[in-house]
């Protein structure tokens, strides 16, 4: 397996942890991953992007070239990064954030900050949820992806990630 894909969207909207969580899920699995960072000095509305590499093999060249997979949360997310994005690859946007989606053949539109507030009564799932669905988009498994939630948050929250993990898993 080799795959590349790139988290974005604003800061506050969780792009590096869900990256961070792929990426520690990817590492369990067996996978060379190599996972980078960048964001705006703002604490909340800069830009953020995330980048996550893995690969069977040793990966020497830790930033993504082309992404597989492209998860924007915002317009100008979408706008700034498809331009790089695998012909054959897939483009992830939050249908109520990117209302005027980047021309491009495979695009999987879904409402992720809408569900997070409405379906989980929290938008701090947004991420999750968009986590779910690069997963399935990705062919990836939810257990490992689960068990890397499981490590990192804390047990009263367990059970809200894993029905957000699923939701965007099941959108697809």
């Amino acid at each position: 397996m080799n795959k590349q894909l790139r988290f974005s969207g604003s800061g506050g909207q969780g792009v590096i942890t869900a990256a961070i969580l792929f990426a520690q899920s990817a590492v369990a699995q067996g996978f060379n991953v190599v996972q980078s960072q960048s964001y705006g000095p703002e604490a909340r509305g800069g830009a953020s992007k995330a980048e996550v590499i893995i690969d069977n093999e040793k990966i020497f060249h830790p930033h993504v070239k082309n992404p597989d997979v492209l998860l924007a949360l915002t317009q100008k997310a979408a706008d700034k990064y498809f331009h790089d994005i695998n012909p054959d690859g897939v483009l992830i946007i939050d249908s109520d954030l990117v209302p005027n989606p980047p021309k491009f053949p495979n695009v999987v539109s879904i409402p992720f900050t809408k569900f997070a507030t409405e379906k989980l009564g929290n938008p701090l799932f947004t991420n999750i949820i968009a986590l779910g669905t690069v997963a399935k988009v990705s062919s990836f498994s939810l257990d490992s992806i689960r068990n890397a939630i499981f490590e990192r948050f804390p047990a009263k929250s367990l059970e809200s990630n894993f029905n957000a993990l699923q939701l965007g898993f099941s959108k697809v």
